[in-house]
This record gives C-alpha cells, sequence and structure tokens, in this order.
C-alpha cells in the first residue's frame, strides 16, 4: 500500500510517501521555515537520493501542502503520475480532545470534532485542518487517517493529569493535562525499549524531543505516567515562539499592562515568546546558533535556560519512576544540537549520567540510533532520529485494511 504521511509543525511540514509492502520510503521532504523568511522545500527520491532544494516563500500551510503535491507528482523530481495512486493518507494531529483518543478514518463528524480543539492547539490544528481539506481536494476518493499525538499520554493517572483546579472545571470543559507529540514519544520509547533488551516492563525512561515544539515524557514500563506539555502544547519548556510554563499571574499581569484581550494573550504567549521573545533574534535555533558564533550573547540564553529545565524535568521524572534507565533525545534541536545535550547532561553525577563529549560532538542526524554515553554511565545516553512517519503510516494502513 503507498501511504502519504502529512506532518505538519508549527512552522514546518514533513511528508514521506510510503510503500508499505517493500517498507520503503519512496519520496520525503520538509517544508521548513513557514512564516518566517527564508522558506523553502527540500525534497527527495527515496530515502537517500538527491536532495533538491527549492526557495520559495511559504506563508501558511495551505501553501505549503500545495507545494508538496505539485512537487510529489512533478516529472523530473516526482515519484507518481498522479495523486490517485495514493491509497491511504495519514495525518499527525498534534490534539484530539476528549473527542478523538485514538487513529480515526476521516469523516465530516471526526472534522466537526478536530474542529473543537482549535481554541486548545491554536499553532497546529489550523494547519492540520488545511492540510486535510487540500488531500481531500486532490484526493476525494482516497481514504484518510488521523493519527492523534495525545493518544499515547492517555495512560497518565489522574494525578498526573488533572490541575488543582475545582474538579466541576474538568467534567465540563475537558481540562486536564493531554501531552503531545506522542506519536514521537511512542516511537523513540519503543526504540529505547528494544535496546534495553525488549521488554517494556521494569524500564525507566526519559524521552526529549527537542524542535520548534518541545515536550519530555517519563515513560515507566512502556508507558507515559507524567509529560511536561499540558492542556495545550503551550506548557512545559521554553520553545521556538511558546513561553512553555510560567506564573499564571503573569498572564493576567501582561494582560493588564499591555490592553490585551484574551486572544491577543494567546496570540502572544504562542507567538512572540519563548526563543523569539528572549533572543530577540528569531525563533528558529539554527539563526541562533549562528548569531552565538558571531559573538551575540542575548543569542545564547534561551539554550541555557532550556537545558536548564530539561535537567530539571529529568531530575523530577527520575524522582516520579523511583530510578532512570536512560534517557532519549530526538527531534530537530534533540539530534543536531549537541551543545544542547551537553549542557543538559553536564553536572548530572549524582545520577550516573555521564556522556562521551567526543562522540557527542560528532552526533547529527544520520537516520542512526546513536549511544552517546560512556561505558561507566549508570544512565544510558542516546540520540534516537525519530520516525512519526513511520508509525502514522502504519496506522493509516490498519485503518484503511479493517475497512475491506
Amino acid at each position: 500500500m503507498k501511504v502519504l504521511v502529512v506532518n505538519a509543525g508549527s512552522s514546518s511540514l514533513k511528508y514521506q510517501l510510503f510503500d508499505t509492502v517493500s517498507k520503503t520510503v519512496l519520496a520525503k521532504g520538509i517544508c521548513e521555515r513557514i512564516g518566517i523568511d527564508g522558506s523553502r522545500i527540500e525534497h527527495r527520491k527515496g530515502e537517500d537520493g538527491a536532495k533538491q532544494i527549492k526557495n520559495i516563500p511559504m506563508k501558511d500551510h495551505t501553501e505549503a501542502t500545495k507545494i508538496v503535491v505539485s512537487t510529489l507528482t512533478d516529472p523530473e523530481v516526482g515519484v507518481i503520475k498522479s495523486m490517485d495512486e495514493i491509497e491511504a493518507v495519514g495525518h499527525r494531529i498534534v490534539h484530539g480532545g476528549s473527542h478523538l483518543t485514538k487513529p480515526c478514518l476521516v469523516t465530516d463528524e471526526v472534522i466537526a470534532d478536530l474542529e473543537k480543539c482549535l481554541d486548545i492547539a491554536p499553532l497546529h490544528t489550523a494547519a492540520h485542518l488545511m492540510g486535510i481539506h487540500g488531500c481531500m481536494k486532490a484526493m476525494p476518493n482516497t481514504p484518510q487517517v488521523l493519527v492523534i499525538d495525545t493518544a499515547f499520554h492517555s495512560t497518565m493517572p489522574e494525578e498526573a493529569y488533572l490541575y488543582p483546579i475545582p474538579y466541576k472545571m474538568y467534567q465540563e470543559y475537558k481540562i486536564r493535562r493531554y501531552g503531545f507529540n506522542g506519536t514521537s514519544h511512542r516511537y523513540v520509547s519503543s526504540e529505547m525499549i528494544k535496546i534495553l533488551g525488549g521488554k517494556a516492563e521494569g524500564t525507566k525512561i526519559v524521552t526529549c524531543h527537542i524542535g520548534n515544539g518541545s515536550s519530555i515524557s517519563a515513560v515507566k514500563d512502556g508507558k507515559v505516567i507524567d509529560t511536561s506539555m499540558g492542556f495545550t502544547p503551550l506548557d512545559g519548556v521554553i520553545m521556538g515562539s511558546r513561553c512553555g510554563s510560567i506564573d499564571p499571574s503573569i498572564v493576567t499581569f501582561i494582560m493588564k499592562k499591555e490592553g490585551f484581550t484574551p486572544d491577543e494573550m494567546s496570540e502572544f504567549m504562542n507567538k512572540k515568546c519563548g526563543f523569539l521573545g528572549v533572543s530577540e533574534i528569531s525563533s528558529d535555533s539554527r539563526d541562533l546558533e549562528k548569531a552565538v558564533a558571531e559573538g551575540n550573547k542575548r543569542a545564547e540564553l534561551p539554550q541555557n535556560i532550556l537545558a536548564y529545565q530539561i535537567k530539571k524535568y529529568i531530575g523530577s521524572y527520575a524522582a516520579a519512576m523511583n530510578g532512570l534507565d536512560a534517557i532519549v533525545f530526538t527531534a530537530g534541536i534533540g539530534e543536531n544540537n549537541f551543545n544542547l545535550r551537553e549542557k543538559v547532561c553536564n553536572n548530572m553525577e549524582f545520577y550516573g549520567i555521564e556522556i562521551d563529549k567526543e562522540i557527542n560532538f560528532k552526533t547529527h542526524h544520520q537516520g542512526d540510533n546513536v549511544c552517546i554515553s560512556t561505558p561507566n554511565s549508570k544512565v544510558k545516553v542516546y540520540v534516537i532520529p525519530t520516525n512519526e512517519e513511520l508509525v502514522i503510516a502504519g496506522d493509516a494502513e490498519a485503518i484503511v485494511n479493517s475497512l475491506k
């Protein structure tokens, strides 16, 4: 079965075209810096084909989706003659709320349920809906499946997912910790479990999905017991343009000082804070790395904040799990930024964490799982490239096959 996987992030759109019979990637690519100066598409045939790069303005995810479709069917760089060759489309969905809790076939009712999440995940849900509608228009007869990020975190106990607000707020409005990046945490934790011997029971893993959007999860016995993102993807550590966890009183304080409406405050916290707000340079980690190399001290501050916050989450989750077997770094920053990984793991001798700085320095995203801890380290530290698309393709294939 040929499955097109669409994975829309806050400033990116990844895509992969899978042949699930041969388990090969026919084409893959990414639209980067959507809504940011310097947007472009990187496309290649197969897993390791020659990379085709085209700089092209993308003001939003609708334009990015159109560019992906055009590229896949292009006579020179594409791999299919028409979108009719696609047998299923799998969409990565950030937030399913209380309505969407498992992979499901796209229907009018499902889209209506997804639209209910627009207020909860403002950076992603609108992009997902544009991607879904774009694919439905291009391939009206092709089954499309939603794979929900929040599903993997549904194993959290009440003490982890409930907020200390009146209980009726949970009952009436479903306000609780949902957790996000679940497809990624699911994949890398399962890979780490294989490395640890293949048996989930007894394992204690902290997975660090660090990208433009970031989250940390505690995975015990193969199941999530806690995660840093909460009711929305805004919670947790500092991110590209999101503030992460802050004192709730800061919200009302800024609203009064700036005269913000609730919607304007949400826009501020989601799009004006994080790396962008602290550095006043960019929301993109690569831009900040370049600025640091040029001697800009402010550009280094967001990374120091992020490293410190990750370190605190590792410590708290180790306490919650009563131990720690492994730490996994994944996603764009986690896989490629050796400086961040070193800052996180430094001064963690109390936990028996020791990394090989030379191996860590040389490790970038190459498609391989790499151990960056020393043989003497009591806790294994790995860089595991995430493969959310593979998980989504498998879920989409299973849903479509169940209809036959």
